[in-house]
């Protein structure tokens, strides 16, 4: 108590000292008329302080060179940022090695095996026509081109090509894309920019989704496959919104899903498009060639004509065995993306012998229409076999030539999931020469359907390969899972 006492007085005393100074004829000055209080000298000091502060030059004390033994410590003790990140566990990808053509029967790592593993839905892989019209192409035109369609690398072959595509197809016009998944991550941005809707399904592949991501659009999904869905996303986006009418709308899927193998409904999808006055960018990459009385794709298989959908693209490396792709659809459609479209303006043209290839390819398909028979039968007769295999399920559908089994009781890890799958491919191929191949996906890849196993159907494929990779996988199967 006593030493609060002291120190009580003096805050006392100090106080009353302020208080004075403030109360003092000083402190209420009157300048020019106006009452000058003490606290706004005080207050006009402090600013004045402040400017101060502000308008001097700030001190830099002066630099000393660094002396060489100190450059060559922090030179030691420097680590750079790796220019990738390191690849974890089990991530390194060792795919077996094709050493003959990758037809229904093939030689991996020096072993005769069956081959479900590439999408030759055809069977042309080694045809006599295409191999000698790409011989007479080479020994004509050479192997490439040396140069973009607009900076003369056009060649008549590429005109006679794109006209074939259109008229198999029925459209106005087609252009050739030099790379087969180039064809829709270049389509996609140059009609879609910022600002534009895109309704795309949550399966859609790799090369989709980065089409999607280069157009800078805003991109809504809809559940795969689902029709509702896809109603009801549309339904929210225009119903009493009218800035939406004034802005471009599309609507993005595939024909035959890469994820799932199943089938879009197109018939539906131009229900919903007329409806709400979207536009229908069309991914035909896996059902060109298959789909359809004449194998023309999905408009055929539902009987919509084909001038309802806006444009169409695919890659002609599965159906066609050869490479590139295609956008097909009004001339105006094409003339455009001849000066904007990044991969048609800036990519190299098609090698020549590959369009040469093509032609001989829809020629063959329109002269020999039995093959799509022989396909669908195969199709058929894979699903009938392995519609008991232990552990898996096919999610695919029964005319689709990509035959998706996914696991029955998935262990809620997708990375587990695959590790599974692996195994099950590595043992047929190893165990029963058969190879089959897992979806492994990259980590841009942003899709969530299930990870599962792809079977290549092929026209060229026998009985005997069917009924040979099916007790393999219900062999196999039933030890893993």
């Amino acid at each position: 108590m006593e030493m609060v006492l002291p120190v009580a007085n003096v805050t006392a005393a100090a106080l009353a000292r302020v208080s004075a100074v403030f109360n003092a004829p000083l402190a209420r000055a009157v300048v020019f008329g106006i009452h000058i209080d003490g606290h706004l000298v005080v207050e006009g000091l402090l600013i004045a302080a402040i400017l101060f502060q502000l308008s001097r030059k700030s001190y830099k004390p002066p630099k000393k060179p660094l002396t060489e033994r100190e450059i060559d410590e922090l030179c030691d003790e420097w680590q750079p940022e790796p220019l990738c990140p390191p690849i974890k566990e089990g991530a390194r990808i060792e795919a077996p090695t094709l050493e003959s053509s990758a037809g229904p029967h093939t030689t991996v790592d020096g072993k005769e095996v069956v081959n479900f593993a590439s999408a030759n839905y055809l069977s042309l892989i080694g045809n006599e026509k295409i191999i000698d019209s790409c011989v007479g192409s080479v020994e004509k035109y050479g192997v490439g081109s040396c140069g973009p369609r607009g900076f003369y690398g056009t060649i008549d072959v590429h005109l006679d090509c794109e006209t074939k595509i259109a008229n198999f197809l029925g459209t106005q016009d087609s252009i050739l894309y030099s790379y087969g998944i180039s064809t829709i991550f270049s389509v996609i941005p140059a009609f879609c920019k910022k600002g534009d809707i895109i309704v795309a399904d949550e399966g859609v592949h790799w090369a989709v989704q980065n089409g999607l991501q280069l157009s800078r659009s805003t991109v809504v999904y809809f559940k795969h496959n689902d029709m509702a869905s896809l109603a009801n996303i549309l339904e929210k986006l225009t119903h009493g919104n009218k800035r939406t009418e004034k802005i471009r709308r599309y609507i993005v899927m595939e024909a035959i899903y890469q994820n799932s193998g199943q089938i879009a409904p197109l018939d539906e999808i131009v229900r919903l498009k007329e409806k709400y006055r979207f536009r229908v960018i069309l991914e035909e990459s896996h059902s060109f060639g298959v789909l359809g009385k004449s194998g023309r794709g999905l408009a055929e298989h539902y009987g919509v004509p084909i001038e309802k959908i806006d444009i169409i693209t695919a890659g002609m490396g599965n159906a066609l065995a050869t490479d590139g792709g295609f956008c097909t659809g009004s001339v105006r459609v094409v003339d455009h993306q001849r000066l904007s479209s990044s991969g048609y303006v800036f990519s190299a043209s098609l090698p020549p012998y590959l369009a040469s290839a093509a032609i001989s390819a829809v020629n063959h398909l329109e002269e020999n229409p039995s093959v799509l028979a022989n396909l669908r039968l195969n199709i058929v007769l894979l699903h009938k076999e392995l519609s008991d295999i232990p552990g898996l399920e096919i999610a695919s559908n029964i005319l689709s030539p990509i035959v998706f089994l996914k696991l029955k009781t998935p262990t809620g890890s997708a990375v587990a999931d695959l590790e599974l799958l692996e195994i099950i491919a590595e043992k047929v191929l190893k165990e029963d020469s058969v190879f089959i191949a897992a979806t492994k996906r990259s980590s841009l890849d942003t899709c969530r359907l299930p990870v599962g196993i792809r079977l290549f159907v092929s026209a060229g494929h026998t009985e005997s390969d069917i009924f040979k990779v099916s007790a393999s996988l219900k062999r196999v199967a039933a030890s893993v899972l």
